[in-house]
């Protein structure tokens, strides 16, 4: 997959780790895990062992039951169980049976700064030694690599968002995919006008804000801006990235009534029963809508550029690793599925089981609409900068950019006042790189 962020840039995300707020970093390990990590290479022993995967990828349960089955095939010994808890929880949860000595033996890991604390926080076993991680990129791998510069992760999938569109509804009313910002509008007037909601929109949930903020800001100040800020060359107050949440406030005439109180299941409640147009969303929604409402004929587009000149964009990141417990009773084993978690076999159950492009080189989707997600991850990317460069600092200035999104909506902050805010809490915490 097309890297469009320099590894030179990135390595601000390992230095900076530390101030990652992972809900508290008030209680540290008392002594380092070890770090002989080496995989095994002999069968294990065939007592029955245990595994639980924690992760808070709850609509992911049946894609992995099946995943799970393919790595038990070969480790009959092995039992896991995927256990995920419910993503504004996931955090919380996971930091506290960490703190306590126990947590899954397996740990989905939430990307780049989030995972990283973790790591340097000595709750990770580090993957050293573990056969098949030269299959991955070391742009991929920064995603899970702590401050000390080991990886501590298998990055599984990556994540794009784009707009979900449905195809019968832009049938009848005669509408194409848009490939200027203007269409755009001009689309979702028509929309309106037909009385029909253009947008599957809330602002009830912070991170849809920062992900709507990431996926349609790069149509207003370009796909280079945010290394301006990450060089020092620019910052959040910076006159385009004022724009950019200027154009979040304008777009309010296309979102739901009582948008402010309608959360991620209410959203995807109106795209699927038809009730609204298009959402701005991440890929991982496709196989849960399609689940929903398998006659449901949607596809996507990417972001158009406001700019004559611009380039249309979708905004990628790799989504999440697994990684293993430094406490685990059974780190052989959970290391044992870290190997496969590298293997073309896991790379072509999770494209087709979990409907998102791969990490893994060379594995094609078979579903048409994934394919097409994975190319345009390939070829139009730009980095979710919230999540790569700025999920650091506490709050992180990702959680002070949501914040202050929901108060702009709520008409308590200006687009001005909340640039000022999210500045105001980077400064706290960020070093340019130039």
């Amino acid at each position: 997959m097309k890297r469009l962020f320099s590894g030179a840039l990135l390595t601000l995300v390992g230095a900076s780790s530390m101030l990652a707020a992972c809900s508290t970093n008030s209680t540290t390990p008392s002594a380092a895990p070890s770090t002989a990590s080496a995989a095994p290479t002999t069968a294990a022993t065939q007592d029955k062992v245990k595994l639980t995967i924690g992760s808070w990828r709850t609509e992911d349960t049946e894609a992995y039951t099946k995943i799970i089955a393919e790595f038990k095939k070969k480790n009959p010994n092995i039992d896991i169980e995927f256990k995920p808890t419910k993503n504004t929880e996931y955090n919380t949860a996971l930091n506290t049976s960490l703190q306590s000595g126990n947590g899954p033996d397996i740990i989905h890991l939430r990307p780049y700064a989030a995972g990283a604390a973790l790591a340097d926080a000595g709750y990770l076993e580090p993957l050293t030694n573990v056969k098949g991680m030269d299959v991955f990129s070391k742009d991929t791998l920064l995603a899970a690599t702590g401050s000390d510069g080991k990886v501590y992760g298998v990055p599984t999938v990556f994540s794009s968002t784009q707009v979900f569109y449905n195809k019968k509804i832009f049938q009848k009313y005669n509408l194409q995919e848009p490939k200027t910002w203007d269409e755009l509008l001009k689309t979702a007037d028509t929309l309106k006008k037909n009385k029909v909601t253009p947008f599957a929109f809330g602002s009830k949930e912070g991170w849809i804000l920062s992900l709507t903020e990431g996926t349609l800001g790069p149509a207003v100040y370009g796909t280079d801006f945010m290394k301006k800020i990450v060089s020092g060359d620019a910052n959040f107050k910076s006159p385009e990235y004022v724009s950019s949440i200027k154009m979040l406030k304008d777009l309010t005439p296309f979102f739901p009534d009582n948008y402010v109180g309608i959360g991620m299941d209410d959203m995807r409640n109106m795209f699927v029963t038809e009730q609204a147009a298009m959402m701005v969303m991440g890929d991982w929604e496709y196989a849960v809508m399609k689940k929903t409402n398998p006659d449901l004929q949607m596809d996507v587009f990417p972001v158009p550029p406001m700019k004559a000149d611009g380039k249309q964009t979708v905004t990628t990141w790799v989504d999440g690793s697994f990684s293993v417990n430094a406490k685990s009773a059974h780190k052989q084993e959970a290391l044992k599925f870290m190997e496969f978690l590298t293997t073309k076999e896991f790379g072509a159950l999770a494209v087709n089981a979990l409907q998102k492009p791969s990490t893994i080189p060379g594995v094609a989707a078979n579903d048409p609409l994934v394919a097409k997600i994975a190319k345009n991850a390939d070829t139009i990317s730009t980095p979710y900068a919230a999540v790569v460069y700025f999920n650091a600092g506490n709050p992180t200035t990702k959680a002070t950019l949501e914040n202050s999104i929901q108060g702009m909506y709520l008409n308590k902050l200006t687009p001005e006042q909340v640039t000022e805010e999210v500045q105001k809490m980077t400064d706290t915490w960020f070093k340019p790189k130039k």
